[in-house]
C-alpha cells in the first residue's frame, strides 16, 4: 500500500514541478510589466500551450498536470472563499448593485443564446459569460471543474475575457473622459463590465484615484457573484448528470442503483462555500487573508499553466473564430447595459 503510493506521488512530481515553474515565470513577466495588459494566469496557460507539442510526446508529465489542473486548481477554490466576505456588499451600496443585476443576465441571458446562434457548446458558452461577467480567470477557473468543462473551453475562455481586457485599459478612460462621467460613476462603469481584478484597478486608476477605489470595491463585491453562479451550475450539472443515469438505465430500479449523488457531487463547492462563510462572521486578520488570496492566486497560475499544458493550439482551431466573437459581443453588450443602466438611475 505505501509502495503503492510512494509510485502516484513520484509520478505526480514531473508535471507538477513543470506547471510551478511555468507560474513562477508568468508572474515574473507579469511583475515586468509597466501596467496590467495581460494576467500571469493568462501568461502561463500561454506558455503551456507553446510546450504543449513537446510535453504530450512523452507520458512522465501527464500525471503531475492532470493532479495540477484539477485537484490543485480545487484546492486553490476553496482559498479563495476565504477572501469573499459577503459583509462588502453593504459597504458598496445599492447603486452599484443594481447595475450588476443587470450585466449579470445580460452575461448569462444573452449569452445562452449567442453560444446557441454561434453553435458553441453550453460549457464554452457559459464559461465566457462566467469571465465576463463576474470576475474573469478566477470565475473561469472556480466553475470549469464545477461542469467539468475540457482544458480547451477553459483557455479559449481566458483567451476571449483577456483580449477584451487588454483593451479596456485604453479604451475605457478614454470613454469616460467624452462622456464626461464622475469618478463614482467611472467606477461603477468600470467595476461592473472590466473583467479581470487587476484590470479593473488598472482601469480605474487611469481615470482617477477616486474612481479606482470606486472600482476596486464594486469588483470585490462583483466577484461574490462567484458564490451563488457555482452553485447554480452545480445543481445544472448534477440533473444533467442524473438525466445520463435515466437515459442510460433500463428501469428505475437500475437509476437508483446506478445513479451515485455522492459520487459526481463536486464537494471542494462546499469548502468553498465554508471559508466564504467564516470570512463573513469572523473576523479574520488581514495579513491571513492576503496570504490565502496569494496563496489561491499563485495556485490558479499553476492549474492553468497545467491546462495550458494540455491543450494544443491545432485542437483550439477547430472552433475557429466563434469563440472570440462570443466574448466580444457579451462584452460590447455589458459595457453598453452598465452604461444605460447607469444613465437611467442618474448616476452618470
Amino acid at each position: 500500500m505505501m509502495k503503492t503510493l510512494c509510485i502516484k506521488f513520484v509520478k505526480l512530481i514531473p508535471g507538477t514541478v513543470l506547471s510551478v515553474l511555468i507560474a513562477v515565470i508568468a508572474c515574473f513577466l507579469e511583475s515586468l510589466l509597466p501596467i496590467h495588459l495581460i494576467g500571469a494566469a493568462v501568461i502561463a496557460m500561454f506558455i503551456g500551450m507553446l510546450l504543449n507539442m513537446w510535453t504530450r510526446r512523452t507520458a512522465v508529465f501527464s500525471s503531475g498536470i492532470k493532479f495540477t489542473s484539477k485537484k490543485l486548481l480545487k484546492f486553490a477554490i476553496i482559498l479563495l472563499g476565504l477572501s469573499l466576505n459577503i459583509k462588502t456588499i453593504l459597504t458598496v451600496g445599492r447603486m452599484s448593485l443594481t447595475v450588476m443585476i443587470f450585466t449579470l443576465l445580460t452575461c448569462f441571458g444573452g449569452g445562452y443564446f449567442i453560444g446557441k446562434a454561434l453553435g458553441l457548446n453550453w460549457k464554452l458558452s457559459n464559461l465566457i459569460s462566467a469571465g465576463t461577467g463576474i470576475c474573469g480567470g478566477s470565475a473561469i477557473a472556480a466553475i470549469a471543474p464545477t461542469i467539468d468543462a475540457e482544458d480547451r473551453d477553459v483557455a479559449y475562455a481566458m483567451s476571449a475575457t483577456f483580449l477584451f481586457d487588454m483593451a479596456m485599459i485604453v479604451l475605457f478612460p478614454i470613454m469616460g473622459r467624452a462622456l464626461g462621467m464622475t469618478d463614482q460613476a467611472f467606477g461603477i462603469w468600470a467595476g461592473t463590465a472590466v473583467n479581470d481584478t487587476s484590470s479593473v484597478v488598472a482601469t480605474g486608476y487611469a481615470f482617477s484615484e477616486a474612481a479606482g477605489d470606486f472600482a476596486t470595491m464594486v469588483k470585490l463585491t462583483r466577484t461574490l457573484a462567484i458564490i451563488p453562479t457555482v452553485i447554480v451550475f452545480a445543481l445544472i450539472q448534477l440533473r444533467l448528470k442524473r438525466k445520463e443515469a435515466v437515459e442510460a438505465a433500463k428501469n428505475s430500479s437500475e437509476v437508483k442503483m446506478n445513479f451515485k449523488f455522492a459520487k459526481i457531487f463536486p464537494w471542494f463547492i462546499l469548502g468553498f462555500l465554508a471559508m466564504a462563510i467564516v470570512a463573513s462572521i469572523f473576523s479574520i486578520p488581514t495579513e491571513v487573508v492576503s496570504f490565502t488570496k496569494s496563496t489561491s492566486k499563485f495556485l490558479m497560475v499553476c492549474a492553468l499553466a497545467a491546462i495550458g499544458l494540455n491543450t494544443s493550439f491545432s485542437s483550439m482551431k477547430k472552433a475557429g473564430a466563434r469563440p472570440m466573437l462570443h466574448g466580444f459581443i457579451i462584452s460590447a453588450l455589458v459595457v453598453i447595459v452598465a452604461l444605460l443602466v447607469e444613465i437611467c438611475m442618474g448616476i452618470v
